[in-house]
């Protein structure tokens, strides 16, 4: 597993925050998939990172029956002013894949929560890996992080796979009407750390 590419890429939201990131890519992932790890320099020591999984309709389009495109601008801002990584995962709807997480949400619409829309089409409730992340943060030398999540899967993946989790730091809670039933299953279901 190596670094393939990086590159220097200037980055906008829609509310006009700007910041300028190194994205990096790589080579033999365990997954195989084309995850980026998007570098912030920043003062810190112990680079700050968050893993984010990839949800078109959410960082793409604005979606509202997720909190992923809010926590997604709130990391990058947190990055750029500290320094460290986001890593942008490519694992769509839990890791189900977008056509899938689409059929979940329209059992969501039949009065499933997300986990159990997951099951009902066969899926389990969380099916995302975070090994290819932790050959990413090594391959980069962040062998000691601080992570931003609300997910405590995350931070023990990561510590499965010997990277150093020194402390985790919660993201804001980005509640709205459409979504509070989906962040409320997060907390019921895999214990996420969001104070609603």
């Amino acid at each position: 597993m190596s670094v393939r590419t990086r590159v220097r890429v200037p980055l906008r939201f829609p509310d006009g925050f700007a910041a300028t990131a190194e994205v990096i890519t790589f080579t033999g992932l365990a997954d195989g998939k084309e995850h980026l790890a998007l570098f912030f320099d920043g003062p810190s020591e112990v680079p700050l990172v968050r893993l984010h999984s990839e949800c078109l309709t959410g960082d793409v389009f604005g979606s509202e029956r997720c909190d992923c495109g809010p926590q997604l601008r709130e990391a990058v801002e947190r990055i750029a002013e500290s320094g460290g990584y986001l890593l942008y995962l490519r694992q769509e709807g839990r890791g189900i894949g977008l056509y899938a997480k689409l059929d979940a949400y329209a059992l969501q619409d039949q009065g499933l929560d997300t986990y159990a829309a997951n099951r009902a089409l066969g899926h389990g409730d969380d099916e995302r890996d975070y090994t290819a992340a932790a050959q990413m943060l090594a391959d980069l030398g962040a062998a000691e992080i601080d992570l931003v999540t609300n997910n405590p899967d995350k931070a023990r993946q990561l510590r499965d796979h010997d990277i150093a989790v020194r402390r985790v730091l919660p993201t804001g809670v980005h509640a709205t009407p459409a979504n509070l039933r989906y962040l409320q299953a997060k907390i019921d279901h895999t214990r996420h750390t969001i104070r609603l």
